[in-house]
């Protein structure tokens, strides 16, 4: 079992950045694809991002290509989504997952999300 806590969100003007982390436990966490889903009210989840299991490999939804970075610190058995330039349509829960079979799904655990608010 895998538990995964996020932290980070809170509530930015348009323009600014923010950076959350996800905190895993419970299992090697260098043997795992990382990935990062969002939720915005209203829409399914979607996929953000995603890094390989040494870091030396990422992926992104075109929509924040350029704009968010997708990093991990396997020391520090934490993933990070640094998010620059956000803007209003970035609004929504956070979720971070662990254990991916491919880039963009059958994530195995999730995190219980975290709230990121871009004001206009």
């Amino acid at each position: 079992q895998v538990q995964l806590v996020e932290s980070g969100g809170g509530l930015v003007q348009a323009g600014g950045s923010l950076r959350l982390s996800c905190a895993a436990s419970g299992r090697t966490f260098s043997s795992m694809i990382m990935g990062w889903f969002r939720q915005a009210p209203g829409k399914e989840r979607e996929f953000v991002a995603a890094i390989s299991r040494n870091g030396g490999n990422t992926y992104y939804v075109d929509s924040i290509k350029g704009r968010f970075t997708i990093s991990r610190d396997n020391a520090k058995n934490t993933v990070y989504l640094q998010m620059n330039s956000l803007i209003p349509e970035d609004t929504a829960v956070y979720y971070c997952a662990a254990d991916g079979s491919t880039w963009t799904s059958g994530y195995n655990y999730w995190g219980q999300g975290t709230q990121v608010t871009v004001s206009s």
